[in-house]
């Protein structure tokens, strides 16, 4: 436990992992209540079973690929706290070394005042995943390759995008109504106009490279998660 605190601080010196006997002296308004059973039990083969099944409720269909992959390579989960927001915490043994991926809690403050006000418009798969599962899902170093924390959601109209001015074809989203829900690390954006996003059409957005149209959502996070687990 000490090596994984190590590690987590050299990112975030104020984490911490909540000790199981502590869970009951939390303020619940910020975590879901599900969390209190989750982690009052002690056995871990049955608090990951408990974890994935959760997933599996909410977004069996459409992070399949995910939760197989946690199923088979998902060795611990830890409460986490930093700075007053909880997290969950999945360790993951993939080849020989071990990963940290944080899932934040769905209970969390917006503070994305332009997405807000267009939440109702974003697709409601997206919304299912937020408001049911975790506020963001990612490796936790870099807090990238997965679906970032919504106060992290990048509104498209907000930055300055170099190659707009390289598109060999005319652009096919609206700057004004399109969001970045997934961050890869390397310029790479999976974002949803919702103008047009009907059957969860999305955009795999780069900074340096012809975008692509007309993906599906979730296809595409689903296989970008799990090749973030393999990297």
């Amino acid at each position: 436990m000490q090596n994984k605190l190590d590690f987590l601080k050299k990112y975030k010196r104020n984490v911490r992992i909540i000790p199981f006997d502590q869970i009951n002296k939390l303020d619940p308004e910020w975590m879901p209540s599900a969390w209190y059973d989750l982690f009052n039990e002690t056995d871990v083969t049955t608090r990951i079973e408990t974890i994935l099944s959760m997933w599996k409720e909410h977004m069996g269909t459409e992070l399949s690929n995910t939760i197989s992959y946690l199923s088979k390579h998902l060795k611990e989960i830890d409460l986490m706290e930093i700075d007053g927001k909880y997290s969950i915490l999945y360790t993951i043994k993939t080849g020989s070394k071990e990963i940290y991926y944080e899932g934040r809690s769905p209970k969390d403050a917006f503070n994305n005042e332009v997405l807000e006000e267009s939440w109702d418009k974003i697709p409601p798969s997206i919304r299912k995943f937020y408001e049911n599962v975790h506020n963001g899902f990612y490796y936790y170093a870099s807090e990238s390759m997965g679906l970032v924390p919504l106060e992290a959601v990048t509104f498209f109209d907000d930055d300055e995008w170099g190659i707009i001015e390289e598109l060999e074809e005319p652009l096919q989203i609206d700057l004004k109504t399109t969001f970045g829900f997934f961050k890869s690390g390397m310029g790479g954006y999976v974002a949803v106009d919702y103008s047009n996003c009907d059957n969860d059409l999305a955009t795999l957005w780069w900074t340096n490279k012809q975008p692509r149209y007309k993906i599906n959502f979730w296809d595409v996070v689903d296989e970008w998660i799990v090749i973030g687990f393999e990297v």
